[in-house]
């Protein structure tokens, strides 16, 4: 079950990233023989979207527009087309320019995600090779590689002359 197209065994990670290239939400541990669609469609986090149980903000204008828009979350081609998830148009639609352009747009938005994981991959090597260990202790790994991921984006936000001990209310120790 855990066999994937690429002829390796792996766990699948889905995940929903911000700007500073920070995990908000994870999903691990789904067969690797699942695509990305179908291991959406079997997430907690699909369930929440849908029973409205996820906090999304409301609609907003664009800047200098009076169009309103819905936040949404942006996939690749693997996803289906929601209300609440966009996605590039099909490869054989692309004659059009402006779908091209779409698209291209599209696939630079989702490079933040992509980012995310190449960043993770090289700060905690473990990932860069298979995790020798049973399903569950992989699965837990990623999750803390995950939180230890954010940790350190968050601390190499940390201006250097903080570089000591800070407590939570922002005085060095």
């Amino acid at each position: 079950m855990y066999y994937n197209y690429k002829h390796f065994f792996s766990i699948n990670l889905l995940a929903v990233t911000d700007a500073n290239y920070k995990f908000i939400t994870v999903d691990i541990g789904s067969y690797g023989k699942d695509s990305d669609g179908g291991v959406l469609s079997n997430s907690k986090f699909l369930k929440c979207i849908e029973n409205n149980s996820l906090i999304i903000p409301k609609e907003e204008e664009l800047p200098n527009s009076n169009i309103i828009v819905p936040y949404v979350f942006i996939g690749d081609e693997a996803f289906p087309l929601r209300n609440y998830l966009m996605r590039p148009f099909p490869r054989n639609q692309l004659q059009d320019q402006e779908k091209a352009v779409f698209n291209y747009n599209l696939s630079r938005a989702r490079m933040t995600v992509e980012c995310s994981f190449g960043i993770a991959a090289a700060k905690l090597r473990i990932l860069n090779k298979p995790i020798e260990t049973s399903v569950d202790k992989a699965t837990k790994i990623v999750q803390a590689i995950a939180v230890l991921h954010n940790i350190i984006i968050d601390f190499e936000d940390v201006p250097k002359e903080f570089n000591g001990f800070v407590d939570t209310d922002g005085i060095r120790k």
